[in-house]
């Protein structure tokens, strides 16, 4: 465990840019914008820096406002710690600039991550980013608000799948029992992630739950062209969670998806159930994440990134 070596950066430097990863979801954000509050009230700087906008459904959270994602940002004089980021490129076309900070330290818990940052990586194999954080403001003795445990509330149930995952644990709810005692808005947390959904994640649910290739062995895959997300008028965050849709059918053990994303490069999401090692899978492309849940970018037209991936997923399979 490194929880001494984050609390001893923290300590340590004045000035931080906190980096979330590009897409960002509820952990690097929850994660990212509680910390930016406690560092803020211990007197430092903070500033959450992201290359991609923050999605609406998840604008609620306090300071979701002050994210920065615009190229013209300064580079750092002092500190980044990367949050929830598997590796630095996670940051896309930020990497440049955060890179150039003369400190830096990472905070993840995707177990492919490299442990390549300068001064440190703190890497637990837990349900989310935001349990390692909530450990981390207790040690430095952060005086918790409302908008910091609704952040890290967020940034844990979302990890989890509404705690629904394998990688929930014992203290993922430990943790958000505790933060419930901040006047957590539970129900409206819940419909915000869970349980509503703009009229084209719908028609894109429709797509790949139709158009998925199930083969006998267990696999579920589908691509989704740029030209469907403009036929339905779908952005990248339409897609979150499309995967999950297709790795719950009865016969799929592993589920893959690869989105044509608007610079021509590939996303690939990759879900399994119980027995096969999807991040193995993604490391083999560059990528990473979790046994269950992971991805990875490939650059090469669709039709080749969907052969690849296909084949290499029925050899995990097998």
């Amino acid at each position: 465990m490194n929880l001494e070596q984050a609390t001893a950066f923290i300590q340590s430097h004045q000035s931080f840019y906190l980096a979330a990863h590009r897409s960002p979801d509820g952990d690097t954000l929850g994660s990212c914008l509680a910390l930016r509050a406690a560092l803020l009230s211990m007197g430092k700087d903070a500033t959450v820096v992201c290359p991609d906008p923050v999605p609406d459904y998840l604008s609620f959270m306090e300071g979701a406002d002050t994210v920065r994602s615009d190229e013209t940002l300064p580079a750092p004089q002092d500190a980044v710690i990367f949050v929830d980021c598997a590796d630095h490129a996670r940051t896309g076309r930020m990497q440049p600039i955060l890179e150039q900070a003369p400190y830096q330290f990472c905070i993840d818990h995707h177990m492919t991550n490299p442990r390549t940052s300068k001064d440190g990586d703190w890497v637990e194999d837990v349900g989310a980013t935001g349990e390692l954080i909530y450990v981390l403001l207790d040690v430095l003795g952060v005086t918790f608000t409302h908008g910091i445990a609704e952040a890290l509330y967020v940034a844990i149930c979302s990890d989890t799948g509404n705690f629904a995952y394998s990688n929930t644990t014992a203290e993922s709810f430990d943790t958000a029992a505790k933060l419930m005692a901040y006047d957590i808005n539970l129900p409206e947390i819940n419909r915000i992630l869970f349980r509503e959904m703009r009229v084209a994640k719908a028609k894109m649910i429709a797509y790949v739950l139709t158009g998925a290739e199930l083969t006998d062995d267990g696999l579920g895959i589908v691509a989704i062209p740029k030209a469907v997300l403009n036929q339905y008028g779908a952005t990248k965050y339409d897609c979150e969670g499309l995967v999950d849709f297709v790795r719950d059918i009865d016969t799929v053990e592993a589920a893959c998806i690869l989105r044509e994303s608007s610079d021509g490069t590939i996303r690939v999401s990759m879900r399994s159930k119980r027995t096969c090692d999807v991040a193995a899978v993604a490391q083999r492309f560059h990528g990473g994440g979790h046994q269950r849940a992971a991805g990875c970018t490939l650059e090469m037209p669709l039709s080749e990134a969907y052969a690849l991936m296909r084949d290499a997923l029925k050899q995990a399979l097998r």
